[in-house]
């Protein structure tokens, strides 16, 4: 097992890198069967710094399926044609807003400010939901809280989990776009109709900034 990953900078003085992160990692390096890779932990950190953040999309856990994590909530790896809830956030962006995403890479999302974060950051392979006890809540909390008091962001809520997770967050400012998930068990339930990427778009334009390219 490599040596422990160390939080990007931007995000480093969070409590939990100090007072929950060195034990976390032993375990994780006790229990080595998961995924993503060590250095990828913290890819939606890496990419989207703290002072970049414009939008959040909170998602549940990596892909347990062996190679698919990416440390992108949602994303593919490149090359692979998406699937399952990425399947169906493609659908609804195409329905939305009339562009099509060429394929289910999500990093130039990331790029552009989008804070693509799961609640847990490493799942067991084959096992969805593995480590949702093991303290990833306690850092997306932090995380979530951040970013809140950093000035106005857009929230997308996709689920119930994602809804009570942002629950105390304050309101004022912030643009908060809740639904069903858009896994195929829930997607009919609300999510498809629900139009996120636009009303992300038409919002940042209000605050003066620029639309997250949604078909990058």
């Amino acid at each position: 097992m490599p040596d422990r990953p160390e939080p990007p900078a931007s995000w480093a003085d969070l409590p939990f890198f100090t007072s929950r992160w060195p034990a976390l990692w032993d375990r994780l390096a006790a229990n080595p069967d998961w995924q993503p890779p060590p250095k990828t932990i913290f890819r939606a950190l890496s990419l989207t710094p703290r002072n970049k953040v414009r939008v959040v999309i909170l998602g549940q856990d990596p892909y347990p399926t062996p190679g698919r994590a990416t440390g992108l909530a949602f994303s593919f790896p490149p090359g692979q044609p998406p699937r399952d809830s990425l399947k169906n956030i493609l659908a609804e962006l195409a329905t939305d807003t009339g562009q099509t995403k060429p394929d289910g890479d999500l990093t130039p999302w990331a790029e552009q400010g989008v804070l693509l974060l799961n609640t847990a950051l490493t799942v067991p392979m084959g096992q969805a939901n593995g480590h949702k006890g093991w303290g990833w809540q306690i850092l997306a909390q932090e995380i979530l809280a951040a970013t809140a008091a950093d000035g106005p962001r857009a929230f997308l809520l996709w689920g119930n989990p994602a809804q009570k997770l942002c629950a105390a967050l304050p309101r004022a400012n912030h643009l908060f776009v809740a639904s069903a998930h858009p896994s195929p068990l829930s997607c009919y339930r609300g999510f498809f109709g629900s139009r996120p990427f636009s009303a992300v778009n038409r919002w940042l334009l209000d605050q003066g900034q620029t639309p997250i390219n949604w078909a990058a």
